[in-house]
């Protein structure tokens, strides 16, 4: 990808960036929990939930925080800083927003097409 493609995807607006990387995120992590085993819709949906809230995806967040590269840094900060305009109900505010620089991290990764980085990323995300 070129640089100036990559660079109009890191300035994106945060929120926008967390928005795909939350899909991106998800769909990950639905793939992982089909592949465990049979399992009915409604115990898919709670295994998935473990992973994709904002308590765990601030963990996560914070397990990868010195990993990032500086771009990835900052696509985090400027997420974590923005203006959310909504209250997560069960997890603090600290908690949502690390919780949206990590999804924003993943937007911004699946977007500049790292696909090597991003599985990274994601698969630290479903472990333990």
């Amino acid at each position: 990808m070129d640089k100036l493609k990559q660079n109009k995807i890191k300035n994106m607006q945060p929120l926008v960036l967390a928005f795909v990387g939350d899909s991106v995120h998800t769909l990950f992590v639905r793939k992982y929990v089909c592949g465990l085993g049979e399992y009915k819709v409604n115990q898919l949906t709670r295994m998935t939930k473990e992973y994709v809230n904002a308590g765990k995806q601030c963990e996560v967040f914070k397990k990868i925080e010195a990993l990032l590269s500086d771009d990835e840094l900052d696509v985090a900060r400027r997420a974590r800083n923005a203006q959310k305009g909504q209250i997560a109900k069960n997890y603090s505010p600290a908690e949502y927003n690390y919780a949206t620089a990590f999804e924003a991290v993943v937007g911004y990764l699946y977007l500049t097409n790292q696909e090597e980085r991003l599985n990274q990323i994601l698969k630290i995300s479903i472990s333990e």
